[in-house]
């Protein structure tokens, strides 16, 4: 039995996952509510959340599964990459257990555990395939060879798709978190109201800093009350240009790759449009889409355990190439 801990932004997670991929319980606690007044996410107020949470939350999933700490074989918690401060709380969470019942721990990357979403039951996915992450803070091409190796064929170049659509929600005016928000409000609008560009760069990476500001200088351009009338519009329309951004680049990756199988992971591959316009892909089950703890947990199957004690001098790291 494998125990997860995940505090790499705002949610504080934990996890009980098999040897075999089965989930025996997912905790998931979100200060989406805490952070809204502000329209994002405040570290030191997010790292002080999870101060108070990161015990609990471990609590709840120990007695969801009907275990204890004396059932678990291994600890793994995410390393990198997020913010610093709440990584740290998750970090040092996991030391002091593992610690105290002197077992090994696995430092996870944040990343590779939204692809490891993909190996939890009831249906795994077996490599090779390839992979669309795309979170609030990564957009990344994989091209997962087996469990534990990858290789990356493209990445963006300015902004995150998760980073795009909680922008163009801010400038809507929609709430925290924006991209769920912006997914809900286009389903009420036409998304051929508005052509947004979609970059087009080199190789197979992706740019998503033009279609932002083609957002910003659309809303400008009308009043209040224009505005009030045409958001669903332009939310659809936005968000049809995202998708054809990453759609394009997966399409044309798979062709070049020549892969038989795609998959999307990430807080983005819970949005409607991308997985109606990708309906061939496995995507990450909702609840294993945005941040948690049962991603890192399956991971955790696949990296070296780091031994007692040695892993007392693990640090967390804010970001990383995968």
């Amino acid at each position: 039995m494998i125990l997860g801990i995940e505090t790499s932004c705002d949610e504080t997670a934990s996890a009980l996952v098999s040897a075999d991929g089965e989930v025996l319980a997912s905790v998931v606690s979100s200060q989406a509510d805490l952070h809204a007044r502000f329209g994002g996410v405040v570290p030191e107020i997010a790292s002080r959340r999870h101060l108070e949470l990161v015990t609990p939350v471990v609590r709840e999933a120990l007695a969801e599964a009907g275990a204890t700490l004396a059932d678990v074989d291994r600890i793994a918690v995410t390393q990198g990459p997020g913010l610093v401060g709440a990584l740290l709380v998750g970090l040092a969470a996991a030391k002091g257990m593992a610690w105290a019942r002197r077992l090994p721990l696995v430092p996870v990357d944040h990343l590779r555990g939204h692809v490891a979403s993909l190996y939890l039951q009831p249906d795994p996915l077996e490599p090779p395939f390839l992979c669309l992450l795309a979170s609030g803070g990564h957009t990344l091409l994989l091209d997962i060879r087996d469990h534990a190796s990858h290789a990356i064929l493209g990445t963006t170049i300015d902004d995150a798709a998760g980073e795009a659509f909680d922008k163009g929600a801010r400038l809507l005016g929609l709430g925290y978190p924006g991209g769920a928000e912006l997914d809900r409000l286009a389903a009420h609008g036409d998304p051929t109201a508005y052509e947004f560009p979609v970059a087009r760069v080199p190789g197979l990476d992706f740019s998503f800093s033009g279609v932002k500001t083609a957002l910003l200088y659309a809303t400008k351009e009308l009043s209040e009350d224009e505005l009030a009338a045409r958001r669903a519009d332009l939310a659809a329309s936005y968000q049809r240009a995202i998708v054809r951004a990453l759609v394009e680049r997966v399409s044309e990756a798979a062709a070049q790759t020549g892969a038989k199988r795609i998959a999307i992971v990430g807080g983005v591959a819970a949005n409607s449009a991308l997985r109606a316009a990708l309906p061939e892909a496995k995507a990450a089950a909702l609840e294993y889409c945005t941040d948690n703890a049962a991603m890192i947990a399956s991971a955790g199957r696949y990296v070296e355990a780091v031994p007692y004690p040695r892993y007392l001098a693990l640090d967390a790291y804010a970001s990383a190439e995968v």
